[in-house]
């Protein structure tokens, strides 16, 4: 189905055009909002550890997941056929690197004194939904083409 062939004047509204990194803004944002709504609510409900646990969940979503998208919006504006396979990998060590961020909180003591492991936990869930929502109505949304049409022999 192509957009082609409007009357003048109707205002249909076209879905906006793919770019690199096009849904990486609205994830971003979306999580970011999102962690600044845990950590208020986690502050007035449990106080400071459950808010820096709060803090810390949502910064290790936004950093490791925004890191990931970068990572693999400049994969495939240099080689699309790689992508995926980078995408998974990237995906396999954003969680990586999340169990090993539990780990070293563990180690640290900190769960047990200034962090509060459990808003940590669910901020971490909560955040990534957030996010992987956002990028999946972002990606809805952008308009990409998907094959070239070829010219009509007609």
């Amino acid at each position: 189905m192509t957009t082609a062939g409007t009357t003048p004047g109707s205002r249909t509204r076209l879905p906006r055009s793919a770019s690199p990194g096009g849904q990486l803004w609205p994830a971003f944002g979306s999580a970011l909002v999102a962690g600044l709504l845990a950590v208020a609510l986690a502050a007035s409900t449990s106080g400071s550890p459950a808010a820096l646990g709060a803090a810390v969940g949502a910064g290790m979503v936004i950093v490791f997941f925004g890191t990931g998208a970068v990572v693999v919006n400049v994969v495939a504006s240099v080689s699309p056929a790689a992508s995926l396979l980078v995408a998974l990998l990237t995906y396999v060590l954003e969680v990586v690197l999340v169990g090993l961020v539990f780990v070293g909180l563990r180690r640290s003591g900190a769960l047990e004194t200034a962090v509060d492991g459990t808003w940590v936990g669910g901020v971490v869930i909560a955040t990534t939904l957030v996010w992987l929502v956002a990028q999946i109505v972002s990606a809805v949304r952008s308009r990409q083409p998907i094959y070239d049409e070829e010219p009509s022999a007609r």
